[in-house]
């Protein structure tokens, strides 16, 4: 006889958890957080999950805060005997920091899967990393899944004539590439400098974008400065027209001005990481990737490969 799933959330991704619980059709399990005057916290399963499959939802976005939350869920949860733990990390924050660039740096990616497998995770479900060979940070199970599932049928519902796909550095081209060769389309890469983090000095253009309608790939959009500024340059390079998608919407700093002004058509991203409610902009769409993870508990749960999930 299987485990009994049981679907908790952090505090960071209830809106997605609560649509992934609504997808797999099974309530969202309740879980107390405690937060002490001085900021520490303390978490408390209102339920047994004894001898249950649990699925732990939250991405780790900033503030450090959630790290440590899911940290404490996983713990809590070890304690309590459940049968196997499952960390669902839509959005896999310190990916970014993946390797060595220079001397005497830390490399926070694989802190942070060295930190998951020690407190007691049996299994990783993340969505689109920074870096895929963070996979290779683990010695449990990790299932990478891909966006591409809902911006795929997005890109084609647009019905584009002259459609071409762009990467907005060259770091992003492998996915650019396999984008422009499942819809057909060309593909152009900007090459970008940075003199310092979150600021392009200058942009070049590879490939040809006169008389285009152009989509840029990325997999996150944070102070949304290299988006803008392809969008730009690709227009005075004569694109028609300039729209970009990214799955992880960090969106800090002045992304969220700079997307409403800039010359982008419109920014598609997924809910991995919740909008600031409080923003009003017209340029954004949030496509919703609670079916692929509804989907992705249900394969893992029967032992099913979820190789149907990825794009072919």
């Amino acid at each position: 006889m299987s485990s009994p799933i049981k679907i908790f959330s952090g505090s960071a991704s209830e809106d997605l958890a609560e649509k992934i619980s609504d997808f797999f059709g099974s309530p969202l399990g309740e879980i107390e957080l405690l937060t002490f005057s001085d900021g520490e916290m303390q978490v408390y399963y209102e339920e047994s999950i004894r001898g249950s499959d649990i699925f732990i939802v939250q991405s780790t976005f900033a503030p450090a805060d959630n790290l440590m939350e899911l940290f404490l869920l996983i713990d809590a949860a070890k304690r309590a005997s459940a049968n196997q733990i499952i960390v669902v990390i839509p959005y896999y924050g310190y990916a970014r920091q993946d390797r060595k660039f220079k001397s005497r740096v830390s490399v926070g990616a694989k802190l942070v899967a060295n930190v998951l497998t020690a407190v007691g995770a049996d299994r990783v479900v993340t969505m689109d990393l920074h870096a895929g060979q963070i996979q290779g940070f683990f010695d449990i199970p990790v299932d990478h899944l891909d966006g591409t599932a809902v911006f795929i049928p997005y890109i084609e519902s647009l019905n584009l004539e002259n459609l071409c796909i762009a990467s907005p550095d060259i770091g992003g081209s492998a996915r650019a590439r396999r984008y422009a060769k499942h819809l057909s389309a060309e593909l152009i890469i900007c090459d970008k400098h940075r003199q310092k983090p979150n600021e392009v000095a200058s942009m070049q253009v590879i490939g040809d974008a006169k008389g285009k309608n152009i989509i840029l790939i990325d997999d996150l959009v944070d102070t949304a400065g290299t988006l803008c500024k392809a969008a730009e340059v690709l227009l005075d390079e004569g694109a028609l027209s300039v729209r970009a998608i990214a799955t992880h919407a960090v969106l800090s700093g002045p992304a969220y001005e700079r997307i409403q002004n800039s010359k982008l058509k419109e920014l598609a991203v997924t809910d991995t990481i919740p909008l600031d409610k409080e923003k009003n902009i017209s340029k954004l769409r949030v496509l919703s990737v609670a079916p692929i993870f509804g989907k992705a508990f249900r394969k893992i749960h029967n032992n099913e490969s979820i190789s149907s999930l990825f794009l072919k």
